[in-house]
């Protein structure tokens, strides 16, 4: 090699190091990591959908009904988890509660009923449509099924509710994100940490409210009252963001790719919206109701269809998100404060500027 040459190569590869830093090299593998994570959350959670114990209340004569949970209990794969009910009525009301996911009625020796509320799953209501058929034909039955609360013409396979749990999450964590891009990973005092979650609450009834409105009188995709629905809107909003701005504070910017992490590789696929939690397998089953999407898809379609029956541990869930945010965000800078509240003498003074 010559000597020319051999200049121009290291002139190369001293341009290569100026321009791809560590610290870029680093964004670039974590974003790496984030993609090859999304792909297996999604694929992990979605390439077999299978129903697991799906809850199923049946009633009938009290001889009949026990046979009848025994055999269903013990089918192969254990796909519904099979409880007796006194009456077609009881059973209804703790399908309407969103207790169960259907009520088989064993009406006649030769039929059988089943009733269902797919607005509140229609991939559940489907997979217990389908594994009782099955059910059905080989003991000679024939099964008439009920939809007790199908989704409106606008909420097609009932998946509008987890539209617009995606839509209120990525605004939140999205503008916690730019806030701290913009401004500074970490407030420079509890003024400013305080100034920022105002806005960012301000930011989620705005959203929240016009989220609800496009999703109920805008589209006609939720029969709600729009009241209701906003502020579970704003919850979320808030929610999202205040716990990415918690994330920043503790972590910088890698505190963004956490959320993402936390709201979008793992809370898309386990919040139960292309497929119940029912039909999952057991890691996004277990975790799907205590992340915000969850929680907050569940919480949309109980608000819309079912009169807000049980909606409370959902609200808890999202609050607890929230609360945590706002925590982590203040706590985190209680150092700082204490710090700043010492004169250089180490006496007690004004804070710093």
């Amino acid at each position: 090699m010559t000597e020319g040459a051999a200049s121009w190569e290291r002139r190369g590869w001293a341009e290569v190091k100026d321009a791809v830093t560590p610290r870029a090299a680093l964004f670039v593998v974590g974003v790496l990591a984030l993609q090859l994570g999304f792909i297996t959350s999604f694929l992990g959670a979605f390439h077999h959908p299978t129903p697991h114990r799906v809850p199923l209340a049946v009633s009938g004569p009290p001889a009949e009904v026990q046979a009848a949970v025994r055999l269903l209990d013990r089918l192969p794969g254990h796909p519904l988890a099979a409880s007796p009910v006194g009456s077609p009525g009881i059973g209804r009301r703790d399908l309407l509660d969103q207790r169960v996911d259907g009520v088989l009625e064993l009406r006649s020796p030769t039929t059988v009923r089943l009733e269902v509320a797919s607005a509140g799953g229609p991939s559940v209501a489907q997979a217990l449509e389908q594994v009782l058929g099955d059910v059905a034909v080989g003991a000679h039955l024939h099964l008439v099924v009920q939809d007790l609360v199908p989704p409106v013409r606008g909420d097609y396979d009932g998946l509008s509710a987890f539209y617009l749990v995606i839509g209120w999450t990525v605004g939140g964590y999205l503008v916690a994100s730019l806030l701290g891009v913009t401004a500074g990973s970490r407030p420079a005092n509890l003024e400013r940490a305080l100034v920022r979650l105002g806005a960012l609450g301000l930011y989620a009834v705005v959203s929240g409210f016009a989220g609800a409105a496009i999703a109920g009188p805008g589209l006609h995709s939720l029969p709600s009252d729009v009241a209701a629905l906003g502020a579970l809107g704003a919850l979320l909003v808030f929610a999202a963001g205040a716990f990415t701005v918690g994330l920043q504070v503790l972590a910088g910017t890698i505190g963004i790719g956490l959320a993402i992490v936390l709201f979008v590789v793992l809370g898309d696929p386990a919040a139960g919206g292309a497929f119940g939690w029912s039909l999952l397998p057991a890691f996004w089953r277990d975790l799907g109701p205590w992340l915000p999407t969850g929680a907050a898809t569940a919480a949309t379609r109980t608000i819309v269809y079912f009169d807000g029956r049980g909606v409370l541990p959902r609200l808890l869930v999202l609050g607890g998100y929230a609360l945590a945010g706002v925590v982590l965000t203040l706590a985190a800078l209680l150092p700082r404060l204490d710090r700043d509240e010492l004169a250089p003498d180490g006496t007690s003074g004004p804070a710093s500027a």
